[in-house]
């Protein structure tokens, strides 16, 4: 079945579906997405989704006249259109045709794509279970401003999901890949943000570590000081998630993702909390599960 794609304002068949080659997207990565996950055909943390895209376009000055009634109008459509009752959606924003060669002004006209596809199963077993966290040689490249961008130009992340690969069977099945930052400190997953305990205590790398500032991850943050629960940003190195009673990682589509086993360069393994999920993770699990509920509900 041909999907059906949101551009600049159109529904329209994915195959017909056309980009200029003269896209500043296209020859110099001058864009921006979004990807998040809807539950009960609503859009989870939009505005939060929103806020941190509006506030980067800004920052490349590139105009975007879309607010989050109109992405969550136009995902409703397409959820519909697509026969899909709850979808992974992808809000990709360029910066829209130009003139070959660096801008000199605004990008008044941007390139806006909505894509939805088929949520893929999370099994209950890896729920308990949790995955492995594979340490990979790739190092996190320093973000392209202050704070890192959620950007098109893709390539430290994709260099990263290529290592893994080529280690095959010397890694876990399905391990998510880790990344340290220049300085040999803990930065984040290939697609997802880290956070581990210690003697009670949520311990997550600092933003300033040019790490994505993750909007579930922040959404974590604020549900566990919720629950009275002491978190920490900052700067640490392999050995502190080493030693940690139990760890996992965030990303807006797969929630809270136990991490059960840690993997060195060298192959050497950890396991943690038991091999299954531990309690705080657990329990910060159940709390974001509530707050979707009461989302659906209202």
């Amino acid at each position: 079945m041909m999907s059906i794609v949101y551009l600049n304002g159109q529904m329209m068949n994915a195959e017909e579906a056309m980009v200029s080659v003269y896209d500043h997207g296209f020859l110099y990565g001058l864009g921006l997405f979004e990807t998040f996950r809807t539950y009960g055909g609503h859009c989870f943390l939009l505005e939060r989704h929103m806020k941190r895209l509006l506030e980067s376009c800004d920052q490349l000055g590139i105009q975007l006249r879309m607010n989050a009634a109109d992405v969550q109008q136009a995902v409703g459509e397409l959820l519909q259109l697509n026969k899909l009752e709850d979808g992974y959606v992808r809000l990709t924003v360029s910066g829209g045709m130009g003139e070959l060669g660096l801008p000199s002004e605004d990008y008044d006209q941007a390139t806006v794509v909505i894509m939805v596809k088929p949520l893929g199963a999370m099994s209950e077993e890896v729920w308990n279970t949790g995955k492995a966290l594979q340490l990979l040689q790739t190092r996190r490249n320093t973000p392209e401003g202050r704070y890192r961008f959620k950007s098109l130009h893709y390539m430290n992340n994709i260099l990263a999901k290529r290592e893994l690969l080529s280690l095959g069977t010397r890694t876990a099945a399905g391990a998510e890949g880790l990344m340290l930052s220049e300085k040999g400190i803990l930065a984040e997953g290939i697609v997802s943000n880290l956070f581990f305990v210690q003697d009670g205590v949520i311990y997550t790398p600092h933003i300033d570590t040019g790490i994505l500032p993750g909007i579930t991850r922040q959404y974590v943050i604020e549900l566990a000081r919720h629950l009275s629960y002491e978190v920490r940003e900052g700067h640490y190195d392999f050995e502190a998630l080493w030693n940690s009673s139990e760890a996992w990682m965030t990303n807006s589509i797969q929630e809270l993702v136990p991490v059960t086993t840690l993997i060195t360069t060298a192959g050497e393994k950890q396991q943690l909390s038991g091999g299954e999920a531990g309690p705080i993770c657990r329990q910060l699990t159940a709390a974001y599960r509530a707050s979707i509920d009461k989302q659906i509900e209202s």
